[in-house]
């Protein structure tokens, strides 16, 4: 996936979600709204010297499973005297390598690892049966959706957490069928809400308190334009 085809993914949810067109960059985004997720880290494949990304960077070395496959050498290493756990720990360095850019099964997959049947998925990791997903960790069942971590079932959010069935919606963390809502957490069922917690079955409401549909939908025309103010 290039950069380019990121920038359309994400000016597509921006423009469902809020209505606007989106002003931001993706450098732009991700340094506003994905300072708290855990994405994948820039690293060099120790065979070849060349940037890759992998979910963690605690190892020393590492590999793209592309190259791994490739070595067809390293199926097997010739015996030798083996002795000492040191002469052990000495075997196994030359064989010990991370691999990175693991994908199964995906199509149109950068700067991401463990990816699984996915499509259209870029700077993202752990993502499985998903389609047009930036900048998250841990999406299941869904499709565009950015800057996102261990959501499932939902279409058209930002800064999902921790929820399922939520569509249209920013900024929600455990929660469950969010429609058209800003700023909600541990609440479910709710459509054009904002800034709402601990509530159900709502509709107009900001801060847990209920609104008529024309003074809200005022007042969350000045919410989008402050949440996407660069």
């Amino acid at each position: 996936m290039t950069k380019q085809q990121a920038q359309t993914v994400l000016d597509k949810i921006i423009g469902q979600i809020f209505g606007y067109k989106n002003g931001l960059s993706l450098e732009q985004f991700m340094q506003k709204y994905c300072f708290d997720i855990r994405l994948p880290n820039q690293v060099n494949d120790s065979t070849t010297g060349k940037e890759t990304w992998a979910q963690s960077s605690n190892p020393t070395k590492f590999i793209t499973v592309e190259n791994a496959w490739a070595r067809e050498d390293w199926s097997m290493m010739p015996r030798r005297d083996i002795k000492t756990v040191e002469d052990i720990l000495v075997a196994w360095e030359e064989v010990n390598y991370t691999a990175t850019e693991r994908y199964l099964d995906s199509a149109n997959v950068a700067e991401s690892d463990n990816i699984y049947e996915s499509e259209n998925v870029y700077r993202s990791q752990d993502i499985h049966t998903s389609k047009n997903i930036l900048f998250s960790d841990g999406v299941w069942d869904s499709e565009f959706l950015v800057a996102t971590q261990r959501s499932n079932s939902s279409a058209f959010c930002g800064r999902l957490e921790d929820s399922t069935e939520c569509s249209n919606s920013f900024e929600v963390s455990w929660s469950k069928k969010i429609t058209n809502s800003f700023f909600i957490h541990d609440s479910a069922d709710l459509i054009e809400c904002m800034f709402c917690s601990h509530i159900t079955s709502k509709q107009y409401c900001i801060a847990n308190m209920q609104f008529k549909e024309d003074e809200y939908m005022k007042l969350k025309d000045e919410v989008v334009r402050w949440i996407l103010t660069n």
